[in-house]
């Protein structure tokens, strides 16, 4: 009796522990750590990390949001997430599209919102499986309840890649234009906002012909953003 008791012990001590880690690492952690990025920039994702390791190179020079052109929230809106004032972190009805449009065969198409890009940029790792989309899905959850969409944007410019080693709004600017990022005409920032999906391969500063297409079809629709309010919770 008293081995048996000795074991029911020990695997509730093995159950209490793992209530713990899973209650610190899984729930508390996450939670404090999205509180502390409230107020603190981000330091270096695990994306930057990997590139560095590429040879790559870093390079990215914070801004607050006011030192950003409102032609490149308008723009980034225009290009990656239309509803992104409407929606609280998920645009359900760009993901059915996006299913339905890659059903048919074709290229594959994303309907990740500019707050699930946010999460999984500054959180998490490049690499797309189940666990990383899980993981996406609750930091999303946590950055629409504690940061709200103005520090949204401001950590999205200030953490996405915009070419080899290139970080950031204010970095893109610099590197592509020789301007700041509170200079940007909107066709420049047409142009950046056009290489967001593949800014290793896509260049702002010298757009091939898609390039040059893509970013006047932003350009337009970013005007649209601005005479409809679209970009009203954050500008």
């Amino acid at each position: 009796m008293a081995r048996r008791g000795k074991g029911k012990g020990l695997f509730g001590r093995i159950i209490r522990w793992t209530m713990l880690v899973i209650l610190v690492f899984g729930i508390i952690g996450p939670v404090l750590t999205v509180a502390v990025y409230r107020f603190v920039p981000p330091p270096m994702t695990f994306l930057m990390v990997q590139r560095l390791f590429e040879g790559r190179g870093f390079d990215r020079r914070w801004v607050p949001l006011e030192d950003i052109s409102p032609t490149l929230v308008r723009a980034v809106i225009a290009g990656e997430d239309a509803r992104f004032c409407q929606h609280k972190g998920f645009d359900f009805d760009a993901i059915q599209k996006a299913m339905a449009y890659n059903q048919q065969g074709k290229k594959v198409r994303g309907g990740s919102t500019i707050s699930q890009q946010t999460a999984k940029n500054v959180f998490l790792w490049p690499h797309r499986d189940y666990v990383r989309k899980a993981l996406e899905a609750y930091f999303t959850v946590l950055i629409e309840l504690i940061w709200g969409k103005e520090r949204i944007m401001e950590v999205y410019l200030n953490s996405i890649e915009w070419g080899p080693g290139v970080y950031g709004a204010e970095a893109a600017a610099q590197r592509n234009f020789r301007v700041s990022a509170a200079k940007l005409t909107p066709t420049q920032a047409a142009r950046l906002a056009a290489i967001v999906p593949k800014p290793l391969s896509w260049k702002a500063a010298q757009p091939g012909r898609y390039i040059k297409r893509r970013s006047g079809s932003i350009n337009r629709n970013a005007r649209i953003v601005s005479r409809e309010g679209m970009a009203s919770c954050v500008l």
